[in-house]
């Protein structure tokens, strides 16, 4: 299943990004706990470079507790600030301007040098559609959103956001990017809603996630859906059994292939699946290894 994504607005966005950087203190980048490799843009390092920045893993409240963990030690190791949020629940918010004080910990300290008592911290935050940038601002800011007016030196296109902590939040739009590395990438983001449905093809998803989710743990499916063993020696049995066990038939006793991908795909967006982490940390150290 090949997966191409080229927005027009990209490259705009990124030279917008980049010219911004200046008025900023440090960024938070919001990338999807569940898919932490395929919800991270890898143009923004490019962009970013030394920028002092969070890694802010959302919706947590959908991955696997133990893989987050591992995901939030992978990321504090490699030098960022790195905090687990919930952001639709608004879990974890406070982390993130007492985490980026500490980060900027210099700054505030040449202040006090200087005599001046500012604790205001402005941060850009960026990331990809769909990991949740809309939903963090809004219940960060308290849905008050209070768009701060002109400053000099600032264009009237770029608008602060006022957090009720001394936090204000410069906002981007969400891009993917040109072309993506492997398969296994564009899997993941429209498996998770990244890239549209409407795009996609449905029971080729569903296909792929089914086998996806039975390299992890034959159990999440059986589970859910009360499978027999027999069906887990072929995809296509499973989605079978599926249809059977869910009442997903067409006339002449014909399973309705599209009704049981959009039930899987929807019962794995909505959790009752369980909580699940589709990309580790050990991910990352077999592609470096080659493996």
């Amino acid at each position: 299943m090949n997966i191409n994504w080229y927005p027009g607005h990209m490259k705009k966005t990124m030279d917008n990004i980049r010219a911004s950087l200046k008025l900023v203190d440090i960024v938070g980048e919001i990338i999807d706990a569940r898919i932490p490799i395929s919800s991270k843009n890898p143009v923004i390092d490019e962009v970013l470079k030394d920028k002092p920045r969070i890694m802010i893993l959302n919706k947590s409240d959908m991955a696997n507790d133990v893989e987050t963990q591992k995901w939030l030690n992978f990321y504090r190791n490699k030098g960022y600030g790195a905090v687990v949020i919930d952001a639709l629940h608004s879990k974890g918010l406070d982390k993130i301007y007492s985490m980026a004080k500490e980060m900027l910990s210099e700054k505030f300290k040449k202040l006090e040098e200087k005599n001046i008592s500012s604790k205001t911290i402005r941060m850009m935050i960026v990331g990809i559609p769909n990991v949740g940038k809309s939903t963090f601002i809004n219940n960060i800011a308290k849905r008050k959103s209070a768009k701060i007016g002109d400053r000099p030196g600032i264009t009237r296109q770029v608008q602060w956001i006022k957090t009720k902590h001394d936090l204000e939040l410069l906002d981007t739009p969400g891009v993917l990017w040109p072309k993506f590395e492997d398969e296994k990438t564009g899997l993941n983001l429209a498996f998770t809603g990244a890239i549209k449905d409407e795009i996609m093809d449905i029971e080729n998803l569903c296909f792929k996630l089914i086998n996806k989710l039975n390299e992890m743990d034959k159990n999440i499916l059986k589970n859910r859906y009360d499978l027999s063993d027999e069906c887990f020696e072929d995809t296509l049995f499973i989605m079978d059994e599926i249809g059977r066990r869910r009442g997903a038939i067409l006339k002449k006793n014909e399973i309705d292939y599209f009704k049981v991908s959009t039930l899987v795909i929807d019962d794995f967006r909505k959790i009752k699946l369980g909580k699940i982490t589709l990309e580790s940390v050990e991910d990352i150290l077999e592609d470096k290894n080659g493996n």
